[in-house]
């Protein structure tokens, strides 16, 4: 992708500058080289609706697989429930795509026997990966960096849930994804509430559309001890400032409407969150 005019002439004039554009997030957004992992988390109809739609494939993890079929529209959940359980011969006949992941995988500890019927019957392959030295999560992932190297290509992942609920589980993202960025260019973690993930260090710039996001976003320095930020485009900017848990984090920062972009230079790799 082209990094914009407006963007380069506001910020450094330089080839090194890593650009991020968050079209997935439009509901218009047209499917793209990007899968969809959805954990075992409370997610929005709506906001399925919009990362489904902008992905090319779709994993659950384990438990994930229960969230999206609940959230399956009654009409066709039903209609499984009442009809296929009977070999209703308008079963054979009908077929409904929706909804209907790649892939299962995990241990399958909390995947549930009606929803492991309801997507064996869709020809849903599931995958029970009893290793106890990686998560749901890091199964998935192992999968598409298999799906990668069959394909000759880097898919972007969207994660889907991961940063609510249990504390553990929320930390547990934030130190993988963060590990990730070692070997990936781009994994974003979106829930109802947020958009993260990891700029690695060096010169950023963040195209803000404001009907998506905002007001507020953050720069977390989570896995560093400390890192020097440079930033425009934000409320309160910061200026070559040490940033580190035991002094300035910049939380609850604010978009400014009249920009479109946000540049962050980082010593170190940070996370960036942002309100969706």
């Amino acid at each position: 992708m082209d990094v914009p005019i407006d963007c380069l002439t506001s910020f450094w004039m330089m080839a090194s500058v890593a650009y991020w554009h968050l079209s997935f997030l439009n509901s218009s957004a047209p499917p793209a080289t990007r899968g969809l992992i959805i954990l075992n988390q409370p997610l929005s109809r709506n906001l399925l609706d919009i990362l489904w739609k902008a992905c090319s494939w779709h994993y659950c993890a384990d438990g994930g697989a229960n969230r999206l079929y609940d959230l399956l529209p009654d009409d066709l959940r039903c209609w499984w429930v009442c009809c296929c359980r009977i070999n209703c011969c308008h079963c054979q006949t009908r077929h409904d795509c929706r909804y209907v992941p790649d892939l299962v995988k995990g241990d399958l500890d909390s995947l549930r026997a009606d929803v492991r019927d309801y997507y064996t019957s869709k020809g849903v392959s599931v995958v029970q990966d009893h290793g106890q030295n990686s998560t749901d999560l890091m199964k998935c992932i192992q999968s598409v960096e298999e799906k990668d190297k069959l394909e000759s290509r880097e898919y972007e992942i969207i994660i889907l849930g991961g940063l609510g609920g249990r504390l553990d589980h929320a930390m547990h993202t934030l130190s993988y994804v963060y590990k990730l960025r070692r070997t990936r260019k781009k994994v974003f973690v979106v829930t109802d509430d947020n958009i993260s993930w990891v700029l690695n260090e060096g010169q950023h710039c963040i195209h803000i559309d404001h009907d998506i996001l905002g007001p507020t976003c953050g720069l977390l320095p989570i896995g560093v001890d400390s890192t020097i930020l440079t930033t425009t485009g934000l409320r309160w900017n910061l200026t070559v400032a040490e940033s580190s848990f035991d002094g300035l984090i910049s939380t609850s920062n604010h978009l400014v409407p009249e920009e479109f972009f946000v540049t962050i230079n980082t010593s170190r790799p940070i996370w960036w969150c942002g309100a969706v």
